[in-house]
């Protein structure tokens, strides 16, 4: 049966004060594993923020979502992983009715103007970043910080968006002012990294086939 919602325009959004800096986490989640949690943690170090919101995406505009369990399924188990007082996990895409980041993102920024949202991803969402709808626009809406992930620093480093957008990169050890800059701006973080993604935990807990 085909799934449908009602949007809210004013969804109930997690804790959030005037002058927060809130780190965004946007994906899948599915499932939510360790490296989640490990970008989380370091940008909160790192960035000085007060919170990290992960977003619970409707599904990936660039992937098949046929197969994708129920918002509220891959919530519950993103919250089990995040288990942190100072991370959110949330569903306000659903919420609002939104489908793509940038919409998202001008939702948040549009009526909480007084709070410094930074966008967290991963080194290998930055090498198909220039895939995304308005990515260009995605960047002048808050900036931006690059978490380096297992195989993807060079394909990152040498991405369309990444060169597009070299003026702006800051230091890492700007990073503290990296909330408040004037956008654009971004950070490639190095450091710790793990191995885990969605991928592997999906494909490893797939019953294997006759021909298998």
């Amino acid at each position: 049966m085909k799934r449908t919602h009602n949007p809210s325009p004013s969804p109930r959004l997690p804790l959030h004060t005037r002058g927060m800096r809130i780190g965004l986490l946007g994906g899948s989640f599915n499932p939510a594993h360790a490296a989640h949690r490990l970008i989380s943690l370091i940008a909160m170090k790192r960035l000085g923020l007060d919170r990290v919101w992960w977003l619970v995406t409707p599904g990936n505009p660039l992937k098949d979502n046929s197969m994708l369990p129920h918002g509220a399924e891959r919530r519950t188990l993103a919250r089990a992983i995040a288990a942190h007082p100072r991370i959110d996990v949330t569903l306000i895409e659903d919420a609002i009715g939104t489908r793509y980041t940038y919409d998202t993102l001008a939702w948040l920024t549009s009526r909480h103007p007084d709070i410094q949202f930074v966008w967290l991803m991963g080194a290998d969402n930055l090498a198909g970043f220039h895939h995304w709808a308005r990515w260009r626009d995605i960047a002048t809406l808050m900036p931006i910080a690059v978490f380096d992930r297992p195989g993807s620093t060079l394909a990152a480093a040498r991405s369309p968006a990444a060169l597009a957008l070299s003026a702006y990169r800051l230091p890492e050890s700007k990073a503290k002012a990296l909330a408040a800059r004037q956008k654009p701006g971004w950070i490639f973080f190095h450091g710790r990294r793990s191995h885990l993604s969605s991928t592997f935990l999906r494909d490893r807990h797939r019953p294997l086939s006759k021909q298998d």
